[in-house]
């Protein structure tokens, strides 16, 4: 019983790193992020990092993949079912979980902050964003996009529309406090991310129509 309660303590006392970890690189970036202050947030000692991670890079990558679990839990934007939907669908999907991701507020929220700033931030992390989140979006993104464009579409023509359709969303976690002083009554509630769903992809569905082969 004593060992039982044991590991369950010491299961506690990592997911408690993870989340607080989250929030601190999140907030400071992975250089500026200190183990103090994550210990400090997860209420535990300095030495945990080391037993349950090894290190400071070892608990970032972690957080990572961590991050991966949640979104794929939480905010679904790769299902099956998606890839199955019309196309203005799954473009519309895609924009959501976009918003979503870097807007929402919530225990999780650190999530599309912590990705937004690895973005622009780079850091030993980099490749595991790369590899394990960028790129799944980029090929989902892509795919929706030759279904607007028709089989002919050039690589320059998807990456021109992948990179406006991805900056109209990233526009409003970037831009975060110029757009509040200047629209002080925006808040990125559920209500507005859903009314920004529509917009962004309203919008970008009349620009891929523009472009389309003409049949």
């Amino acid at each position: 019983m004593v060992a039982l309660n044991s590991e369950s303590s010491q299961s506690k006392t990592r997911q408690q790193l993870l989340d607080a970890a989250g929030q601190v690189f999140a907030e400071h970036g992975y250089r500026a992020a200190t183990v103090r202050e994550i210990c400090l947030r997860a209420g535990a000692n300095v030495a945990s990092i080391h037993y349950h991670f090894g290190d400071k890079e070892k608990l970032y990558l972690e957080v990572l993949r961590y991050a991966q679990q949640l979104d794929t839990k939480n905010n679904p934007g790769l299902s099956q079912s998606d890839r199955l939907a019309a196309p203005e669908e799954q473009l519309k999907g895609f924009v959501r979980s976009m918003l979503v991701k870097l807007l929402s507020p919530g225990s999780h929220a650190w999530d599309g902050k912590l990705l937004a700033r690895e973005m622009i931030e780079p850091s030993v992390g980099m490749e595991v964003v790369i590899d394990e989140r960028i790129r799944p979006l980029h090929n989902h993104i892509r795919e929706i996009l030759r279904s607007f464009l028709g089989p002919r579409v050039t690589d320059d023509e998807l990456r021109q529309h992948e990179f406006s359709i991805v900056s109209q969303c990233v526009f409003y976690h970037h831009c975060r406090e110029v757009v509040s002083r200047l629209y002080p009554r925006f808040k990125p509630n559920a209500p507005e991310i859903e009314r920004l769903v529509d917009h962004i992809t309203a919008f970008s569905i009349a620009a891929l129509k523009a472009k389309a082969p003409r049949k």
